[in-house]
């Protein structure tokens, strides 16, 4: 017990010597803590930290209870905390709330279709108005317009563009034309193929050359424009129908059908001089037809007089005879009196001279 005593003794004196880097306030290597000194701090000094009742340091408030306490104080004092739920729950079902809000309810507009895809494969068509589905990423759902009136233009009609086609009498043609359609069947029209768009834009181009083929120059370039159009607007519905596009052509319109730029001035000097050929043509024709309206037209008068001959002949005869003098007498001067012995007194023939217009 003795020799214990004396070595606690000589600790509690080495403490209050400083231990062994001197003394407290010493000038020679002190602690320089409440002395003041220039030398390092003396560990032995310095009161032991306490440690929490749980045993773990105390590393104050998270970066995340931090950002909840100024919004609290932002907005006044807190946020409504029902039922003991953190403030988390509640962004947590506001945000769902919504997704499914937004992600669940579709509103179809007139002349729309919403195509339905249910993890990835289709499961219908949304008529217009509002409709239901599952949430997302269970179902989306793909907008489609079905009566919108699509154009695709096929050429150019600018100066220095051609679109040549080879026509069936060996000529050459540069057309420019533009193909209207519009979506059938839109669950068709998103998956069946790769880029509906460029697919009856290659069709129309297809179908157009192997119509030309069949055709001769001056036939695509004039009269059967029309015919054209219409055959190529057919085997287009029929190849896109094969391949199961879902579209519905509309029509076909050519806007160009020239010859080549290097021949274009030579064949519109022929197209004029055929063009005159062909309205003196029309205007032989059209003589040719009112020659024989009117020669139609004297036989039916010819015929009706000779059916009233037929039932009196004489006076049918005198009346032809005085029609045929007013006709031959009508431009002379003279005055022809039948009654005998009558001088006439008055100048009759400088009357009708005075009556005839001038």
């Amino acid at each position: 017990m003795n020799s214990i005593s004396g070595q606690d003794a000589d600790g509690q004196a080495m403490l209050n010597e400083g231990g062994p880097w001197g003394g407290r306030g010493g000038q020679n290597g002190g602690s320089g803590g409440e002395g003041g000194g220039l030398g390092p701090r003396n560990p032995w000094n310095q009161p032991p930290r306490r440690r929490p009742s749980g045993g773990k340091p105390n590393l104050g408030p998270s970066a995340l209870d931090e950002l909840l306490r100024r919004g609290r104080d932002r907005f006044g004092g807190g946020f409504p905390q029902g039922n003991g739920k953190p403030i988390w729950f509640w962004f947590v079902a506001a945000f769902a709330l919504l997704w499914l809000l937004f992600t669940s309810v579709h509103r179809i507009e007139p002349g729309e279709r919403g195509v339905i895809t249910r993890l990835g494969r289709f499961a219908g068509v949304l008529n217009p108005g509002i409709s239901l589905s599952f949430p997302a990423p269970i179902d989306r759902v793909a907008t489609v317009a079905v009566e919108d009136i699509r154009t695709k233009d096929i050429g150019s009609t600018a100066p220095n563009s051609q679109n040549l086609m080879l026509t069936g009498d060996q000529n050459i043609i540069d057309l420019a034309y533009s193909v209207r359609w519009n979506i059938r069947d839109p669950e068709l029209y998103l998956y069946e193929l790769a880029d509906p768009d460029d697919t009856v834009g290659e069709v129309a181009e297809s179908a157009m050359r192997a119509e030309i083929a069949r055709v001769t120059l001056d036939d695509a370039i004039g009269p059967q424009r029309s015919q054209i159009e219409a055959r190529v607007a057919s085997r287009m519905q029929e190849i896109l129908d094969g391949y199961r596009a879902g579209v519905t052509i509309q029509g076909i319109a050519i806007k160009q059908a020239d010859p080549p730029q290097a021949v274009n001035d030579a064949f519109k000097e022929v197209s004029a001089a055929q063009q005159e050929a062909q309205s003196y043509l029309n205007g032989a024709r059209a003589y040719a037809q009112q020659l024989r309206e009117k020669a139609a037209g004297e036989a039916a008068a010819f015929d009706r007089v000779y059916a009233e001959y037929r039932l009196a002949p004489d006076v049918t005869r005198k009346r032809m005879y005085y029609e045929t003098m007013e006709k031959v007498l009508a431009k002379t001067d003279k005055t022809v009196v039948e009654a005998p012995g009558v001088t006439p007194y008055l100048p009759l023939g400088q009357l009708q001279r005075g009556s005839q217009p001038r």
